[in-house]
């Protein structure tokens, strides 16, 4: 475990020599700069030439937050596919993976490495961007998210999620294909779920089961409607009730992921973390 921590200490070194970190955060304070300045305008929208109330500017407010989440989210996914997916596959092709594994440390130590590496990053970069918006959100219209620990917490889990598929497709993948296999497969699971909440709408079993099906095989979906949850004001989920309307809506969720199926996101990624250790040291190097 010591020469896994290494490896991971190597990665976050690599991504601050590459300058990775630096681009984000320079690019995110930008996004977060533009958006902070729209959600500024809120307050001073009117209604009927009356100021608007201040529960609806936090409602405004909490809706356009869950819509610049969404985004943030995607990008989230897609940047853990972009460095997880080369992660190993890159090195197995150069050779240098080689050289490393000729050195007192197995493969399994070796991916479990990677994998920290890349956790630890995911989670740098996805709580401090997170925080900061929702920081910026706060100041400029008065309203912050009910439980903003636990959104955190969901987007980090989903930042996670897709990376482990990505790094265990490298195991036996060219980056590339690991790639854009893990980006579609993302893509489909939200599509999955935005037919689930059409079929539950409709009461359509069909939708509904494909989105169940979708939610266990890739949890990003499950992990996204959590993060919602966490952003919705508690007067809108009171006025929603149990709307079928509301419950159809891509952003916005009733209730949070049950704890069973919070565990069985946990066990998801302990089987495809040890699918792509079982896969990297049965490969031919």
């Amino acid at each position: 475990m010591t020469l896994s921590l290494v490896i991971a200490r190597e990665i976050l070194r690599e991504a601050s020599r590459r300058r990775l970190l630096l681009a984000l955060l320079l690019l995110t304070l930008a996004v977060i700069g533009l958006t902070g300045w729209g959600f500024s305008r809120i307050p001073t929208l009117t209604v009927a030439g009356q100021p608007m109330p201040e529960a609806q500017v936090k409602a405004t407010a909490s809706q356009l937050l869950i819509l610049v989440m969404f985004m943030f989210s995607f990008v989230l996914s897609l940047a853990a596919v972009f460095v997880a997916a080369p992660s190993i596959s890159s090195e197995i092709e150069s050779g240098i993976v080689l050289a490393l594994l000729s050195r007192p440390i197995s493969r399994r130590e070796y991916a479990i490495g990677k994998w920290l590496g890349l956790v630890a990053l995911v989670a740098i970069y996805a709580s401090a961007a997170a925080a900061v918006e929702l920081a910026v959100v706060g100041a400029v219209t008065g309203y912050v998210p009910p439980h903003p620990v636990e959104f955190v917490a969901f987007m980090v889990g989903e930042g996670v999620v897709i990376l482990t598929l990505a790094l265990a497709l490298s195991t036996r993948l060219s980056a590339m294909v690991a790639g854009v296999i893990s980006a579609v497969v993302f893509g489909m699971a939200w599509m999955a779920g935005v037919a689930g909440s059409i079929g539950a709408f409709f009461h359509n079993d069909a939708l509904v089961r494909a989105e169940t099906v979708s939610k266990l095989l890739l949890p990003t979906d499950g992990l996204w409607r959590g993060a919602v949850f966490s952003l919705e004001p508690t007067a809108v989920l009171a006025a929603a009730g149990s709307s079928a309307g509301f419950a159809a809506n891509p952003f916005a969720a009733l209730t949070p992921p049950p704890l069973p199926y919070l565990a069985w996101v946990a066990v998801w990624l302990v089987v495809v973390l040890g699918f792509g250790i079982w896969s990297l040291e049965r490969r031919e190097l």
